[in-house]
Parts: structure tokens; C-alpha cells; sequence
């Protein structure tokens, strides 16, 4: 098959999310024989025509210089090269700034479209963005031939709302076995000795809240907040809280082994998001054996189930702080992993994406 894959910034990942799950799919789909493509902002730091054996197409990014307009520019760009291409599937990663073009996806190719959260949710959106993006979600689903739903509650919302079937189909993570506690000394860290969090910083995520809770602990551990900060709300919360003692922003890391060492050695990880799906950073810290706390809400539940703690404010915080201790938990833990193996591995995640694409290609 020859497989387009839009809707990031592009591969390798230096971003998150998306990226990520882009580049494990695209370079597993090459080395099982398809001729995969994948779609970069011009201004992405790799410049080399492949990716390990993966085609990259560079596509003019406008968002450096007109912000999130760009992103929409970016997508049409996308759109309007793919509609030059053979390929047999294309598919979209995300909806937000690429359904306003639905109209101009190509007719003779299969549109797959990973419909990732309730963007409409986020509390980073006024009510006017929230509301294109209720549309936008609506011209995703009409303009596509399949949905994909990362979770089971985005695949009943669909059903629900409008009505159609879609695959559930959730991200993967693998189990992180090569630990190297040396690599703590890169952050001057030491074993269980710190917390940790890793996310874009925005407000859905919870940063405020978790770091609120910081505040009111009595703990003597660090919170290492790993994450870009050069955006608004990253600047607002590193101005407000970078000279609170026990905080310390690092910004972005992307690193995987160094990242899965922070989060195993760390002795309490905190996953604040409050709407998507299955969030990959998730299932990283499951596969790291960290002890995760979550948010409360039903995403993170259905994933977690009990082998998580639960926070809905910042006393739930503090007291997690000052009380939650890794080894009195490595049950919740090797369960963690567990689910990794058996139910996210990539192997199995992949597999099932190369087989719906076979499926929709031989009923096309």
C-alpha cells in the first residue's frame, strides 16, 4: 500500500503527541513493506528527504509567522500536495485546522481520520473557537470514509452524536526495561527523591492545579515540570512559580530514554490531562513503572482503572505529595505494565492499523 500520513508537524518527533505516534507508525508500516508518506512543517529540524525509509514531503508552515492561522495554511498546503499524489490511504491525525478543507481531500483515495479528543473541550478555547470546533468535528466525520477513536468513550461519543461506527483503535506504549539511574545526574536527581510531570503546558492539563498542590505540601522532593514553556500560559506559570521553592521548570525534553529514567525513578508522576483520549505520555508512564496520578475523569479512569490515584484539586494534591510513597505501591505498578504487554503494545496497535487500511483498500 502506499499510505499518506497528515496532520503533525512532522517525523521525527520533536513535539509530542501526534509527532510521536506518527513516527512509530510510519517507520513499523515501512518495515513491514508499505511506501509510507508523511508530512512535515518546512521549519522542522530535520531537512532529509527520508526517515528511516519513511517519505518526507515538507509543506510551507505559515505558524511562525502568523501563529495559529498557520496551522490552517499548513493543512490546506498539505491537502493540496496530497491531492497530486497515489496514494491508496491517507490518513489525517486530528481534525482542527484540516476539515475546514474537506471539500478538497482527494476523491479516489481512502480519508482515515483518528478523531483524538473532544478539542472542543479545552478550556484554553474561547467560546467561539469552541464552537468552529464543534463544526470542525462535524466536517471531519461527514468527509471521512473511517473513523478511528482512540478510546471507547470517543468511539460512544460518535456513536451517540452522530450516529456512526467507528474502530477503536488506541495509542501503544512499550515496556521500559534499559533503567540507568545515572542518567538522573543530567538533572542533578536522585532515586524516588523527586516528582514529576510531563505535558504541553496548558490550562486542560491541569499544570496550574498540580503545581498549586506543590504549594500547600509539606514534601522536601522537587517537582520537575518537563514541558516547552515559550508559549503564554508556559510563561505565565514559569513566571509565577519558577522561584517557589521545590519547583523547577526544565522545558522540553525529547529524549525517550532519559524521559522513561525520569519517569521510573520518579516517586510520583502526575498526569493532569483532563480531556482526549488514550494520551500516549499515559502509557509511556505506565510502561516506565511509574506511579501515576491522574486526573479524575473518565479517560484516564478507563485506562488506569484502579492502579492510579486520583486528584480533583489541589488538596487532593498536597496530600498525594505528602503522603504517596513508590514502594508502598508497586503493585498498582507491575499491574501498569502489565497492560502495556498486553493490551497497548505497539505491535498490536500497529497491526491494527495495517489491517483496517487492508480492509477499507479490498472493500473500496
Amino acid at each position: 500500500m502506499k499510505i499518506g500520513i497528515l496532520g503533525t508537524r512532522g517525523i521525527p518527533n520533536h513535539y509530542g503527541g501526534f509527532e510521536q505516534f506518527a513516527e512509530f507508525l510510519s517507520t513499523e508500516l515501512v518495515s513491514r513493506g508499505h511506501e509510507v508518506w508523511v508530512y512535515n512543517s518546512h521549519k522542522h529540524e530535520y531537512q532529509e528527504a527520508q526517515f528511516k525509509g519513511v517519505n518526507i514531503i515538507r509543506s510551507y508552515d505559515a505558524e511562525h509567522k502568523v501563529g495559529t492561522v498557520g496551522q490552517f495554511i499548513y493543512d490546506f498546503n498539505c491537502i493540496r500536495d496530497a491531492r497530486s499524489r497515489d496514494f491508496d490511504i491517507l490518513l489525517q491525525l486530528g481534525y482542527t485546522s484540516s476539515s475546514v478543507w474537506a471539500r478538497l481531500l482527494p476523491k479516489k483515495q481512502i480519508i482515515i481520520t483518528n478523531m483524538d479528543g473532544l478539542e472542543w473541550k479545552r478550556s484554553k478555547f474561547n467560546k467561539a473557537v469552541q464552537g468552529f470546533l464543534k463544526r470542525a468535528e462535524k466536517w471531519a466525520v461527514k468527509s471521512s470514509d473511517h473513523l478511528i477513536s482512540d478510546s471507547i468513550g470517543i468511539q460512544g461519543y460518535l456513536q451517540n452524536k452522530y450516529n456512526v461506527e467507528s474502530d477503536y483503535i488506541p495509542y501503544g506504549a512499550e515496556v521500559f526495561d534499559s533503567t540507568d539511574r545515572s542518567k538522573l545526574s543530567q538533572l542533578e536527581l536522585k532515586e524516588n527523591e523527586f516528582d514529576m510531570l510531563i505535558a504541553r503546558l496548558e490550562p486542560e492539563n491541569s499544570i496550574e492545579m498540580i503545581l498549586e498542590g506543590r504549594v500547600l505540601s509539606k514534601t522536601k522532593r522537587e517537582l520537575i515540570v518537563v514541558g516547552n514553556y515559550d508559549r503564554s500560559f508556559g510563561t505565565y506559570l514559569k513566571g509565577k512559580y519558577s522561584k517557589v521553592e521545590g519547583i523547577r521548570f526544565v522545558g522540553g525534553i525529547y529524549d525517550q530514554n532519559l524521559l522513561n529514567n525520569l519517569r521510573h525513578y520518579s516517586n510520583l508522576y502526575f498526569h493532569g490531562h483532563q480531556v482526549g483520549g488514550t494520551n500516549p505520555s499515559l502509557l509511556e508512564a505506565m510502561g516506565a513503572g511509574a506511579l501515576i496520578a491522574a486526573h479524575k475523569n473518565d479517560f484516564n479512569k478507563t485506562i488506569l482503572k484502579e492502579n492510579g490515584f486520583y486528584f480533583e484539586n489541589e488538596e487532593d494534591l498536597r496530600d498525594l505529595m505528602d503522603f504517596a510513597q513508590k514502594r508502598d505501591n508497586l503493585s498498582r505498578i507491575e499491574a501498569n505494565r502489565e497492560a502495556i504487554k498486553n493490551q497497548y503494545n505497539w505491535n498490536k496497535i500497529i497491526t491494527a492499523y495495517e489491517d483496517l487500511f487492508i480492509k477499507a483498500l479490498e472493500n473500496k
